[in-house]
C-alpha cells in the first residue's frame, strides 16, 4: 500500500490564451512531468479535446497513477451557475467547463482560477514558503492574485478573491498623472488592470507619446535614457504601488510574490517597497516583494496542490 501511495501522481492544468500546460506532481510536488499543447482559444469542443489528450497521453507514460486533476482557469466561474467567463480563451465564456471536462475525463477534476493557483504553488515549496500569510500578485498580461493562508488558498465566497485588478483607480490619481478613464474589458471602468499590469504600462507609454510597444521594451529604452519610457516606467510604478498598497490595507500578509512577465525586472522589487510606502499610514510596514521561484510553471504546479487539497477536504467532510 505504501509503495503504490509514493507513486500517486497529482496533475495541474494551467490554461493560457497561448498554451495549455499539464505537469505531473510525485508525494512531494516536484514536477516529474511536463507537457504543453496549443490552446484552442475559440473552438470549445476542441478544447475540450486537447485537455482530454493531454490527460491521456501522461496517463499512458506515467501508467494511470493519477488521483487527481486540478485545472487553473482564466477568468471568474459563476458560483450558481458553473459558466466561466474568459477574455484570454473566448471559447470558454458562458460553458460549463467543469461539468463538460469531467465527462471526458478518468480522474476526478477540481476547478480553480490560475492567478490563485499561481499563489498556492508559491506558498508550498516557493518563495512564500515559511510565511503565515502570503499574496500572489500577478502582474502580466492583466493583474490578477491569489491569497494564501497557512498554506491554504482562501478563495472567498465567489471564488474570486484576490482580484485586485479590477478594484479603482481613484480619478485624483489618474488626474495627477493626466491619464484618463479607460473602459475594461469586465465591464467596469478604470479597472486597476487597465494601468498597473504589464499591457497597462504599454498604455501609459503611448498615452505619454510613445510608441505602442511592449513593457520589455519600455524597460530597455528607459535604461538607455529614453525620457519618455522612463516617464512611464514613474508612473507605472506609482500606480502599482497604490494597488499593492491597497493589498497591504485589505489583508496585510507577511509576503508578496510576484508573478507575471513584469516580475522578471529586477528593478521592481528594488523600487517598489517605496512605491508602496507612499500610499500606506505611518507605522504600516511594507512587507517583503520577493520573485516567484517556480516561474510560469507555478500555476500548472499550483493546480496540482488545489486537486490534493480539495481531494482531502472531501474526505475528510461529514
Amino acid at each position: 500500500m505504501a509503495e503504490a501511495a509514493s507513486a500517486q501522481r497529482w496533475y495541474g492544468v494551467d490554461i493560457g490564451g497561448t498554451k495549455i500546460e499539464l505537469v505531473a506532481c510525485d508525494g512531494g510536488f516536484e514536477v516529474r512531468y511536463r507537457r504543453r499543447v496549443d490552446t484552442p482559444t475559440r473552438d470549445y469542443d476542441a478544447f475540450l479535446q486537447a485537455i482530454a489528450d493531454i490527460v491521456r497521453a501522461a496517463d499512458e507514460e506515467l501508467g494511470d497513477v493519477c488521483a487527481g486533476i486540478g485545472l487553473g482557469l482564466p477568468g471568474v466561474r459563476d458560483a450558481v451557475s458553473g459558466r466561466q467567463l474568459s477574455s484570454n480563451v473566448p471559447a470558454l465564456t458562458g460553458r460549463e467547463v467543469g461539468r463538460d471536462l469531467q465527462l471526458r475525463l478518468p480522474h476526478p477534476l477540481h476547478l480553480g482560477n490560475d492567478c490563485q493557483c499561481f499563489a498556492l504553488s508559491e506558498a508550498h515549496g516557493g518563495a512564500a514558503e515559511g510565511y503565515a500569510s502570503m499574496f500572489g500578485a500577478i502582474v502580466g498580461t492583466g493583474a490578477g492574485g491569489g491569497y494564501c493562508v497557512d498554506g491554504r488558498l482562501i478563495a472567498g465566497g465567489n471564488g474570486i478573491a484576490g482580484e485586485w485588478g479590477h478594484w479603482s483607480v481613484p480619478a485624483t490619481l489618474l488626474a495627477r498623472h493626466g491619464l484618463p478613464v479607460l473602459d475594461c474589458a469586465c465591464g467596469l471602468r478604470g479597472c486597476m488592470e487597465r494601468y498597473a499590469s504589464g499591457s497597462g504600462l504599454a498604455t501609459i507609454h503611448r498615452h505619454l507619446g510613445g510608441e505602442f510597444v511592449d513593457a520589455s521594451a519600455i524597460a530597455t529604452r528607459a535604461q538607455a535614457g529614453d525620457a519618455v519610457a522612463q516617464r512611464a516606467l514613474e508612473i507605472h510604478r506609482d500606480l502599482l504601488g497604490y494597488g499593492l498598497a491597497g493589498l497591504v490595507l485589505a489583508l496585510d500578509p507577511h509576503v508578496i510574490v510576484l508573478g507575471g512577465g513584469l516580475s522578471k525586472f529586477e528593478a521592481l522589487y528594488r523600487d517598489l517597497p517605496a512605491a508602496v510606502a507612499t500610499h500606506l499610514f505611518e507605522g504600516v510596514r511594507v512587507p517583503p516583494i520577493l520573485p516567484p521561484k517556480f516561474g510560469d510553471a507555478g500555476g500548472a504546479r499550483g493546480a496540482a496542490l488545489l486537486a490534493r487539497q480539495r481531494s482531502l477536504a472531501s474526505l475528510s467532510a461529514p
